[in-house]
């Protein structure tokens, strides 16, 4: 039996944290972007936490247009806002 954490580092507060308690952004090869809630998705991924400020400095400061170069679209802020506030 494997006890061992994942441990993937949040793009916004660096802390590392239990990937089952981050959100994953996947940009597939067709440089489509989604919300990936099942951790499976192919494709480059970035990891942000669940705490709302996070979201609001991952939003301002533009941090995932960094990790995937290339503009993200407000619907990818908006499901991410949606699912930290289903999670409270």
């Amino acid at each position: 039996m494997n006890n061992k954490q994942t441990l993937r580092m949040c793009v916004v507060c660096k802390q590392m944290i239990d990937k089952k308690d981050l959100i994953r952004i996947v940009k597939n090869k067709s440089g489509d972007l989604s919300v990936d809630l099942t951790g499976k998705l192919t494709g480059r991924g970035a990891y942000v936490c669940k705490n709302p400020e996070c979201l609001v400095k991952l939003q301002k400061n533009k941090i995932l247009n960094k990790s995937f170069k290339c503009v993200v679209p407000e619907n990818i802020y908006e499901e991410l806002q949606i699912i930290c506030e289903e999670t409270k």
